[in-house]
C-alpha cells in the first residue's frame, strides 16, 4: 500500500525559496492552474518536490470557496506526486520547488481537476526535458 500524504516537508513554506521560486521560476498555464517551477541549483530540501498551493482572493471572495478549491487541489496533487512527479524528479536528479495557482474564473468539479493536474505535471515534464536536453546540446 502506497502512502500517499502531503506531509509539512513537501509544503513550500521558506519566504527565501517561496521568492526565488516566483523570481527565478517559469511557467505556463493550463487552465484552470498556472504552474510555476523551479529547479534550484543546490538541494534545499530532502523531498524531491516542495509544493505551495494558492487561490485568488480577487476571483473568489469568501474564504469557504477558496478554502474547498484549495481542499481539492491538494488532495489532487497528493494522489498524483507518487505516480508522476516523483520517479521522474528522482530519475533526473533533481529537486522541485512548484506552485499551483488556481486561475479559473469560477470552482471546477474534482474529476476535471484532477485531470488537468494530471495534463500539467505531464507538460511540467516536457518542458523540463525540452529546457533540459536543449542546455545539454
Amino acid at each position: 500500500m502506497k502512502n500517499n500524504t502531503f506531509k509539512k516537508e513537501e509544503r513550500l513554506c521558506s519566504v527565501r525559496l517561496i521568492e526565488s521560486l516566483f523570481a527565478k521560476g517559469s511557467s505556463f498555464v493550463l487552465y484552470p492552474y498556472r504552474i510555476v517551477y523551479y529547479i534550484p541549483q543546490e538541494g534545499v530540501s530532502t523531498v524531491p518536490a516542495q509544493a505551495i498551493i494558492s487561490v485568488s482572493k480577487r476571483r473568489f471572495k469568501k474564504a469557504v470557496d477558496r478554502n474547498a478549491i484549495k481542499r481539492r487541489m491538494r488532495e489532487c496533487y497528493r494522489l498524483q506526486k507518487d505516480d508522476t512527479l516523483y520517479p521522474f524528479l528522482a530519475e533526473q536528479q533533481v529537486n522541485l520547488l512548484l506552485a499551483i495557482q488556481f486561475v479559473g474564473k469560477s470552482s471546477v468539479d474534482y474529476p476535471q481537476m484532477y485531470a488537468k493536474l494530471e495534463k500539467a505535471l505531464t507538460r511540467f515534464k516536457d518542458e523540463y526535458l525540452k529546457v533540459h536536453t536543449a542546455a545539454i546540446t
